[in-house]
């Protein structure tokens, strides 16, 4: 707990600094370029869709009917837009992690190394392609999982706890493999993944919840669809702070506990030279 809550005040503070500030504009203006084009071809057909499907269904004539019966046939207009745009969000917060894995995490990771463990071998256990095939294996798993457990949603309860720990456990699983891929071998990103499963799951799930808070943009009801290019470009921007935020923690908890194994226990590399048992004293941030 108490690694865990030092790495959490670091990766806060870590957050103001001017260089995190300016890597967190690039999956921004990446984010909101691509969802801008896809809406700008695809916003109309979409709706058009979908109020096709909706208008095959006999229970949404049922639906209609008493929406008309109770003075609020307008909701029947705005039904349509509101529906892709529920559907969009989840897609948007996929997104984000993956940028934000793909094009901060490695960045974020360098800066933590450089200004707090300075002494830390590299030891490259993951290249790039080896980052980007993890993490899509990991998004499509958690997004199963999601359309699984949506029944589930409908249980008062379980809709606050099981998609934050589906996040949760997406967030550790891809964080923690990108913060690990240059510092640390695969045998020594394999044992902390394993050994420290819990703490990282915990931080994932904290993370998840934290990931929540932006769809909270949404929660202005009809009005959704008439502030949609702001409000996504607003969720956008939350997502990627949020996200950002989950890799400086990942980062300052699994390197520290990288370089805690280096120091107490024996090399997984047995060829290793004994000068290369003991990392260097940290240095203060600078």
């Amino acid at each position: 707990m108490r690694e865990m809550l030092d790495a959490f005040w670091r990766a806060a503070a870590y957050c103001l600094h001017p260089r995190v500030i300016l890597l967190s504009l690039m999956p921004l203006a990446v984010a909101s370029g691509l969802t801008w084009l896809l809406a700008y071809f695809y916003w109309v057909s979409a709706i058009d869709a979908v109020d096709a499907t909706l208008r095959g269904w006999s229970l949404m004539q049922t639906f209609t009917q008493w929406l008309e019966a109770v003075g609020a046939a307008g909701f029947r207009s705005v039904l349509p837009p509101l529906i892709v745009v529920a559907l969009a969000v989840p897609v948007i917060v996929v997104f984000s992690l993956l940028l934000v894995a793909l094009l901060m995490t490695p960045a974020l990771t360098r800066l933590v190394a450089a200004r707090r463990f300075p002494g830390l071998q590299r030891r490259e256990g993951a290249g790039w392609w080896g980052s980007l095939a993890w993490s899509l294996g990991c998004t499509a798993a958690a997004l199963l999982a999601l359309f699984v457990s949506i029944p589930l949603w409908f249980v008062p309860p379980l809709v606050l706890v099981v998609p934050p720990l589906i996040w949760g456990w997406l967030n550790y699983r891809v964080m923690t493999f990108d913060v690990l891929a240059e510092h640390a071998s695969r045998e020594e990103r394999r044992r902390i993944l394993h050994e420290l499963r819990w703490p990282l799951l915990a931080i994932g799930v904290l993370t998840g919840y934290l990931g929540a808070a932006p769809s909270l943009l949404w929660a202005v009801g009809v009005f959704a669809v008439v502030l949609a290019p702001v409000l996504i470009l607003a969720s956008i921007w939350l997502y990627t702070l949020v996200f950002a935020f989950a890799s400086l923690w990942f980062a300052h908890f699994a390197l520290a506990a990288l370089q805690r194994m280096r120091q107490t226990e024996m090399p997984l590399h047995p060829a290793a030279a004994p000068a290369q048992l003991v990392e260097p004293p940290l240095l203060p941030p600078a």
